[in-house]
């Protein structure tokens, strides 16, 4: 039946389905998922989906959240701004803390290739993704300058697409790029943060709370797995010279930028922390 189902779509001039479905998969396989296009679909699907997650952030708070109606137009655009970067923060922070610490990737016992030039599709595809949302975040706020964030952020998001759009395409040091991106994992206490400000929840036990995890989280992430990653590079310093120089440069440069940056950030998490604990006290 099969057979004199296929013969009569062919008389008729009709593609069975299962055809369309196997022309599909090698479009996939070949062209989108292949190697030398895989960095620039996965950069190209982040933005489409930045753009979903946008939306679907503005149509769900629309529905959901009261404060949401009262906040005047550049408030709403921030709110959802920040929902998007919640959805990247904890897809990113997961994938880096997979790659760091659970997958065999970059293991010192995993294969002979140096680990400054280990690099798996997974591992390109998801920095790609990465690259995407910067790249999208860095024009928003540049476009509504200063309202999204002044000068630190564009110097925060400018150096972090460079170095991760780097380390996608040249396959180089992307260990470190993963280790960086852990500190991801205080964005959705950030934001949330402002949340409850907006909302008028900032004298509350759940903006407390918040802060303490904030200050817990940043100290952990950007404070001391920094620390540990420029030990890191320390250890494996005859791999790392191995690397382009413009990537050495970056292994180099774009954390200790980011580490003064967030030193500084913290300085300012310790007295507002300081500061609430008091007006509970």
């Amino acid at each position: 039946m099969r057979q004199i189902s296929s013969v009569a779509d062919s008389a008729n001039g009709s593609i069975p389905l299962r055809d369309y479905q196997y022309h599909a998969r090698v479009l996939v396989k070949d062209y989108v998922f292949a190697d030398n296009f895989l960095p620039y679909t996965s950069i190209l699907g982040s933005i489409l989906a930045c753009k979903v997650i946008y939306d679907l952030t503005k149509l769900i708070s629309n529905y959901h959240f009261k404060p949401y109606s009262s906040l005047t137009k550049i408030q709403r655009t921030e709110w959802n701004n920040r929902g998007l970067s919640t959805v990247h923060a904890i897809f990113i922070t997961y994938m880096s803390v997979y790659f760091v610490f659970w997958s065999d990737l970059f293991s010192d016992g995993h294969g002979s290739e140096l680990i400054t030039f280990r690099a798996s599709p997974i591992s390109i595809f998801t920095l790609g993704v990465s690259v995407g949302y910067f790249l999208v975040d860095l024009t928003m706020i540049c476009w509504l300058y200063p309202s999204l964030g002044g000068m630190e952020y564009i110097l925060h998001h400018s150096l972090s697409a460079i170095a991760v759009a780097y380390s996608m395409l040249s396959k180089e040091g992307q260990l470190y790029t993963f280790m960086v991106l852990i500190s991801e994992m205080t964005t959705p206490e950030i934001n949330l943060r402002w949340y409850l400000d907006v909302a008028g929840l900032k004298d509350s036990l759940t903006y407390l709370i918040n802060g303490i995890v904030i200050f817990f989280a940043w100290l952990g992430a950007r404070i001391l797995l920094f620390g540990y990653m420029f030990y890191h590079v320390y250890l494996h310093h005859h791999q790392v010279v191995k690397m382009h120089v413009f990537g050495y440069i970056l292994v180099f440069g774009v954390p200790s930028v980011l580490a003064v940056m967030n030193l500084m950030w913290f300085g300012k998490i310790l007295k507002g922390l300081k500061k609430t604990l008091m007006k509970q006290l």
